[in-house]
């Protein structure tokens, strides 16, 4: 557990807004390992590309069960801190979720405000904030400051910007409740990820293809955190599709 708690202290001081940590997601040990050799500090394991990669449906098509198996081949595989996507948390208690993530060697996890087990219903705020300040009470008690990315996917839409009041007023609850990070998912424009960093209480996750942006553009949004979601991945097999041309 020692061992734990050092990395997940070192994993939440890592999110400087302004100075972004980027996170590469990674689906199996294999890609781990990739971002682990690069150098990077620490990474996440998105659930969109762990379901590609057993071939199950994102929104969690996976059980709580079986993504735990792969979060300990990664953890396993790699020595820096290793954070999950775990969806709107697999209908798992806080206690047990906080109890097996931490088992599998994990230190940290994205929390999403879309319950994909009842037709990807939306928590109304106060909802995601309890079960948010719930999943905090579990982590004190291990004894581990399990990092909390508290996520809502209000700005998951064509035109973002009239939800944007809304998207900082659910993520405040959020980290009211106790979460470490905010997480508005989506590949918001510069003038909303600049305003929802300025007005949010907490270091925040942006998403972004790993072919666009750099650190220093995040930076000067004020952002703390970069991740890549699904694209990762997509960039690989956009990669083998086009060394697999010359052999058809």
């Amino acid at each position: 557990m020692t061992e734990l708690q050092s990395k997940a202290s070192t994993f939440l001081a890592l999110h400087r807004p302004g100075d972004p940590v980027t996170l590469p997601t990674v689906w199996d040990a294999w890609s781990a390992n990739i971002v682990a050799e690069k150098g990077f500090s620490a990474l996440t394991v998105g659930s969109h590309p762990l379901a590609d990669s057993v071939g199950k449906s994102d929104h969690e098509g996976m059980s709580f069960a079986d993504v735990l198996v792969r979060v300990r081949e990664i953890t396993s595989a790699v020595e820096i801190p290793v954070s999950v996507d775990l969806e709107s948390g697999y209908g798992v208690e806080p206690e047990r979720l906080i109890d097996e993530l931490l088992g599998a060697g994990a230190i940290g996890f994205n929390i999403e405000d879309t319950v994909h087990a009842e037709g990807g219903r939306l928590r109304a705020p106060e909802e995601h904030a309890d079960l948010v300040a719930r999943l905090r009470a579990a982590a004190d008690e291990s004894g581990v400051r399990v990092v909390i990315n508290a996520r809502t996917d209000v700005l998951l839409r064509p035109d973002p910007e009239p939800y944007v009041d809304e998207a900082i007023a659910r993520l405040r609850l959020a980290a009211d409740a106790g979460a470490d990070v905010l997480y508005p998912v989506g590949r918001n424009p510069a003038e909303i990820q600049r305003r929802l960093c300025a007005e949010l209480p907490l270091p925040v996750n942006a998403v972004t293809l790993p072919g666009q942006g750099n650190p220093a553009y995040f930076g000067e949004l004020g952002v703390a955190r970069i991740s890549f979601g699904p694209f990762l991945q997509q960039a690989f097999a956009e990669r083998a599709a086009s060394l697999f041309d010359a052999w058809r």
